[in-house]
C-alpha cells in the first residue's frame, strides 16, 4: 500500500469529488491506521482490527466513489459488491463468501500486472525475437526426426510443465541461411526503429478457456477445477493473424507469463488482500427488517448473520489459498431511506463503528461538480465533441441554469444525486451529438437561453421529470 497522510489523501479525493468532508476525511483516518498498524510491533498488530465504516445517505452523493477513488489513490485491492445479492446459507444466491474470493481475484489481477511490468523490457526483447523468426523463416529441414527425438522433446515439454512454446519448436525445425540470417538482421533493425507495425504476421495463440458454469460453481467453494484441468489436458493453440504492434503486446504477455513464478504471486496476492484489500458492500439498508414485518425477514436477517463472520474476522477458502479477513476494510452505505443503521443486527452495528452521513447535493455542489473535479462532466462532452472537430463552449450563465434544472427535477421526483446532471446533458446535447460527425468544424456555445429552450419541456411540465432517469 502507497503510504499518504490522512490530509493528503483528503486533498486527492478533493479532485474527484464535490463537499462530504466529514466522510472523506473519515475514511481517509481509517486508511491511515493501517500504515499505523504496521509499524507496531507484530503482536500488537494482531490485536489492533480495522475500523470499519457505515456510510448513509441518498443515491447520487458520493458514497461508491470516495470508496473506489480511496482505493485507487493507495493502489488497494477493491470490489464493490451489493448486499442484496446475497442469500442466507441454505437458499439459492450468491454466497457471502465469494465477496472475499471477487477481492482475491482482484488483488491477483494486480499483483499479475506489477510482476508484467517488472519483466516487460525482457518478454520484450523475447518477443522481438519470435517476431523476426515469423517475418523472416527459415529454410524446412528435408530430414525428418527420429522417433527418440521425438519422444525426447515430448519429455523436455513434459519437464517443463506443458510451457514448452511451439514457434519455438518450429524454429529448431528449420535451417537458417546465410541468406535467412542477414534478412533477420535487417528485419530486427526495422523493428528496432518500428517500420514494421502495421505489417501483418500470423501467431500461435492458447485457446481462451470457454466459460464452465460448474467450473464457477466450484470456484464459489475454493475449488479452481479450471487449473486442475489445464494441467492434465494440454492447452489448444489457434493461428491469429495481427499487426506486428498487435502481435508483439500478444507474445509479451505469453513471455511474461514464463517468467513469472505464480506460486509466490499468489502468496504476495493474499498478503495483499489481507493487509490492503477494501470490501464496498452497497445497499446494506436493504437487507434491515426495519418496521416492516415481512416474509422475508429472516431471510434479510440471516443475510447479516452471514455477513458478521466476515466483518468480524475469519478464514475464507479460496483456490488461491486462504486468506484471512480480520485486517480487510470494510466499509458499508446505504441511503437508509425506509430504514436506519440501528436496524441492523446489534452484532453488525458493533463491527461498523465510524458512521458518517453524507449531504444531499445543492444546486451550488451541481455547479462544482460540472466544471471543478478532474475529467469533470462538461470537460468530458468537450472532448468528444473535439473528435468531430467541434469546439463546444459552456457559458457560465449555462451551467447555473444547468445545476438548477438539475437541482429542481431532484426536488420533484426521486432524488438520484449527481447522476441527475447525466441525463440533463444527454437531453440537452442530444442534437450537437446527432449532428456532430456531419457538421462542418466551427464552435458551438451553449447559452442560458439555449439550455431553457432544449430543456423547456422539463421545466414546464412536471410530469415529464418522471421519464428522466
Amino acid at each position: 500500500m502507497e503510504t499518504k497522510t490522512p490530509k493528503q489523501i483528503v486533498n486527492l479525493l478533493n479532485e474527484y469529488i464535490i463537499g462530504q468532508d466529514e466522510a472523506k476525511k473519515a475514511v481517509a483516518v481509517a486508511l491511515y491506521n493501517r500504515y499505523r498498524r504496521m509499524q507496531l510491533p507484530k503482536k500488537m498488530q494482531e490485536d489492533i482490527t480495522p475500523k470499519n465504516l457505515l456510510m448513509a445517505g441518498p443515491t447520487g452523493v458520493g458514497k461508491t466513489e470516495i470508496a473506489r477513488r480511496l482505493a485507487a489513490i493507495v493502489n488497494a485491492p477493491f470490489v464493490k459488491v451489493e448486499a442484496t445479492k446475497f442469500t442466507e446459507v441454505g437458499y439459492v444466491g450468491r454466497d457471502v463468501e465469494s465477496m472475499v474470493r471477487d477481492l482475491v481475484n482482484e488483488a491477483v489481477r494486480m499483483e499479475e500486472k506489477d510482476q508484467f511490468e517488472r519483466v516487460r523490457p525482457q518478454a520484450t526483447k523475447k518477443a522481438n525475437k519470435i517476431l523476426v523468426r515469423l517475418l523472416v523463416p527459415g529454410v524446412k529441414k528435408d530430414k525428418r526426426k527420429n522417433q527418440m527425438q521425438e519422444w525426447q522433446d515430448m519429455m523436455s515439454m513434459i519437464m517443463a510443465g506443458g510451457q514448452n512454446n511451439d514457434q519455438s519448436s518450429a524454429a529448431d525445425q528449420e535451417e537458417i541461411t546465410d541468406d535467412v540470417r542477414n534478412q533477420r538482421l535487417t528485419v530486427a533493425e526495422q523493428l528496432n526503429k518500428g517500420l514494421l507495425e502495421n505489417r501483418e504476421v500470423t501467431i500461435e495463440v492458447e485457446q481462451a478457456p470457454k466459460v464452465n458454469p460448474m467450473g464457477d460453481m466450484m470456484g464459489q467453494m475454493g475449488i479452481d477445477m479450471s487449473s486442475m484441468l489445464n494441467d492434465l489436458v494440454p492447452k489448444k493453440k489457434i493461428k491469429r493473424t495481427l499487426a506486428v504492434k498487435d502481435a508483439r503486446e500478444v507474445l509479451i504477455q505469453q513471455e511474461s507469463r514464463k517468467m513469472i513464478d505464480y506460486d509466490s504471486l499468489y502468496q504476495k496476492a493474499i498478503e495483499r488482500t489481507a493487509n490492503n484489500g477494501i470490501i464496498f458492500i452497497d445497499e446494506i439498508d436493504k437487507i434491515t427488517a426495519g418496521n416492516k414485518k415481512t416474509s422475508g425477514e429472516v431471510s434479510r436477517e440471516g443475510v447479516q448473520r452471514d455477513i458478521l463472520p466476515i466483518v468480524e474476522g475469519s478464514t475464507v477458502q479460496t483456490k488461491y489459498g486462504p486468506v484471512a479477513t480480520d485486517h480487510i476494510l470494510f466499509i458499508a452505505a446505504g441511503a437508509f431511506s425506509e430504514s436506519k443503521p440501528s436496524d441492523l443486527i446489534p452484532e453488525l452495528q458493533g463491527r461498523f463503528p465510524i458512521r458518517v452521513e453524507l449531504n444531499a447535493l445543492t444546486k451550488d455542489d451541481f455547479v462544482k461538480i460540472l466544471k471543478d473535479p478532474e475529467d469533470s462532466l462538461l470537460e468530458q462532452y468537450v472532448a468528444l465533441m473535439k473528435a468531430d472537430g467541434i469546439k463546444l463552449v459552456f457559458t457560465q450563465e449555462a451551467v447555473d441554469r444547468i445545476a438548477q434544472i438539475a437541482y429542481d427535477v431532484n426536488q420533484g421526483t426521486d432524488n438520484i444525486g449527481a447522476r441527475r446532471l447525466s441525463t440533463i446533458l444527454e437531453k440537452l446535447l442530444e442534437d450537437v451529438l446527432y449532428e456532430g460527425p456531419d457538421m462542418s468544424m466551427g464552435e458551438i456555445t451553449v447559452t442560458e437561453a439555449y439550455v431553457n429552450e432544449k430543456l423547456s419541456d422539463i421545466i414546464t411540465n412536471k410530469d415529464l421529470t418522471k421519464f428522466i432517469l
